[in-house]
């Protein structure tokens, strides 16, 4: 029971506590929810492109150790190629196995080692003569054998710049070569083997311990890549193409797992550089935190709706005191409850209204049953006969407060409507009213009338001039004209009702046209309805029908005025006024 009154009290369509506290909450929840994917998108972008520069910047610098050691490497060529020893070894005609020979190879071997010493980087360095002398310092073993190699063939091919070639086998390194000239002419070959751990170190630099480096010369063979790789030679020179060195990250779905994918070119040696990190071991860490987020998120959110329960009941608790008050003086108390709404915004200001209006009814009350006991012994009608005017005004304008506090508008307008139209036939005593104060009682009436059909009713009003509304009619001229078009035109048909109004002035006359859309009349019925004959049937507000209306006009001003109808059945049917403009003192001289 405590359960379903919470849920009455908190329900967006019984209460406004409920409302406020689904708006309130919607809001909150929005707001959270936004702020918290902001914080989450920025920081996934963060993270991404703190990666991006941390592995740019690790490759970068790789390239950049790469790059000190092959120009020192350069500069150690341009040693060795320059040497006397070693020219004059390679020119040297003696051969091998001779005394000489080993002289040579001994000279030519110690200035080899005094090159390389103190570089662990350099695993060899020999010296290949074009007459096939072979002079080498380090590991592995190297003999005439090599002079048919592809490596020899690339090195001597591309020896007069930077030659690199990328040695496989029993042991993997990087190979440079350079021409050993003499007066233009090649007479030999310098080569330096640098160290595949030296590699393997200088690159190793993975972000994570699944991401992936590649380096990739310009002919697609792999200067160095990892031990044990999820993609394929072919995925990585693909990707390597498709990038093409464009010095930028990338992230790419491949074989439906994410990389964040970093190039770059070197810009010394020419390789391609590919780092690959998977995107969610990169972002671990950010879904944990979005994880304590979220929870944070939902923590604060109970909270707050804890809140706005406690703000919503405080908000509302002067409503509902309100409207108990509402409810006791409906089941017929007229005596307030003692606890008071002392706010002073406007729902005090509402409890100061309802309690003078109260305080009205009950002195109303009072004076109803005084006048009865006054009264008791006198007939119902002549009791009825002796109410005045101005206390219906005031009962009708109770009820019209009472279905405003309790929020029916549609009584409430029926009530201010049933107003006007008694304040303009009781209070107003004159013959003559102008056309605007006629046309207000019409849309009074209107609004009544709408209420009792199921099919809606809608009054529009054309006015040619608005200085017309200021000449005066007779009194009550166009609202049996309007009744009679709502009951026996429009009341009867299935669709939606429409009663036009039109009024233009046309040879000096005042011309009214009252047009609806009901079910129409034939030419039969139009002259029995401006027939006289005993038992004519009136309208049952004024008690005037279209005949009597008619007789009233002809009767002050002649046979040029009156009302003339125009129908066609089942389409329409027009009824037109015609009647003399009379300005006020036309009016005073008519009256006389």
């Amino acid at each position: 029971m405590k359960f379903f009154s919470i849920k009455k009290l908190i329900s967006p369509t019984v209460s406004i506590q409920g409302k406020i506290f689904v708006a309130f909450s919607l809001v909150t929840l929005l707001g959270i929810v936004a702020v918290t994917s902001i914080v989450y998108l920025y920081m996934r972008e963060t993270v991404k492109n703190n990666a991006f520069t941390s592995v740019t910047d690790s490759i970068r610098k790789a390239d950049e150790s790469l790059n000190l050691r092959l120009e020192e490497i350069d500069r150690l060529n341009t040693v060795v190629i320059t040497n006397k020893t070693v020219l004059d070894t390679l020119m040297s005609p003696t051969e091998e196995a001779s005394y000489e020979w080993f002289q040579e190879q001994k000279r030519i071997e110690e200035f080899l080692t005094a090159v390389i010493a103190y570089k662990p980087y350099i695993s060899r360095i020999a010296v290949i003569g074009s007459n096939e002398k072979v002079f080498f310092v380090g590991t592995p073993w190297l003999d005439k054998n090599v002079l048919k190699t592809p490596m020899m063939q690339y090195l001597r091919q591309n020896g007069s710049g930077h030659a690199y070639f990328h040695q496989t086998g029993s042991s993997d390194s990087i190979v440079t070569g350079h021409d050993i000239r003499y007066n233009r002419k090649v007479i030999g070959t310098v080569m330096f083997d640098l160290n595949d751990e030296f590699i393997k170190k200088t690159y190793d630099v993975n972000p994570t311990s699944d991401s992936m480096l590649f380096v990739v010369d310009e002919n697609n063979e792999f200067i160095y890549q990892p031990q044990t790789s999820a993609l394929g030679k072919d995925t990585i020179i693909r990707l390597n193409q498709e990038l093409a060195g464009s010095n930028a990250s990338v992230e790419k779905v491949i074989d439906q797992k994410s990389y964040l994918v970093v190039s770059r070119k070197s810009d010394y040696t020419g390789w391609f550089t590919l780092a690959l990190v998977p995107m969610k071991s990169l972002l671990s860490e950010t879904v944990r935190i979005r994880n304590v987020i979220a929870e944070a998120a939902i923590i604060v959110f109970v909270i707050i709706l804890i809140g706005s329960l406690q703000v919503s009941s405080r908000i509302t608790r002067n409503i509902r005191r309100l409207r108990s008050m509402m409810m006791h003086v409906m089941e017929g108390n007229m005596t307030l409850q003692s606890a008071e709404i002392r706010s002073k915004d406007e729902i005090g200001q509402l409890y100061h209204v309802f309690k003078s209006m109260v305080e009205e009814l009950k002195r109303l009350l009072e004076g109803i049953k005084a006048s009865e006991r006054e009264k008791h012994e006198a007939e119902l009608a002549v009791l009825q006969a002796q109410i005045r005017p101005h206390f219906l005004y005031n009962t009708l304008n109770t009820v019209k407060y009472l279905a405003k506090l309790n929020g029916v508008p549609n009584i409430e307008e029926v009530s201010q409507s049933l107003i006007e139209l008694m304040r303009g036939v009781l209070g107003n005593s004159n013959e003559f009213l102008t056309l605007q104060e006629e046309l207000q009682y019409v849309r009074s009436y209107v609004n009544i009338e709408k209420y009792k059909y199921v099919e809606p009713i809608r009054l529009d009003i054309e006015i040619e001039d608005e200085n017309l509304l200021q000449y005066n009619v007779l009194k009550l001229m166009l609202q049996p004209i309007v009744e009679n078009a709502i009951i026996h035109g429009i009341a009867s048909a299935a669709q939606e009702g429409l009663v036009l109004i039109r009024i233009y002035e046309e040879n000096a006359e005042l011309r009214i046209e009252v047009t609806d859309n009901g079910k129409g009349m034939s030419s039969e019925q139009i002259d029995a309805l401006l027939e006289v004959k005993k038992g004519e049937t009136y309208t049952r507000f004024s008690g005037m029908g279209v005949r009597n209306v008619h007789e009233r006009i002809v009767r002050m001003y002649g046979e040029p005025y009156g009302v003339f109808l125009y129908s066609e059945p089942e389409s329409y049917t027009k009824v037109e006024i015609r009647f003399p403009l009379l300005a006020g003192a036309d009016r005073m001289k008519q009256g006389e």
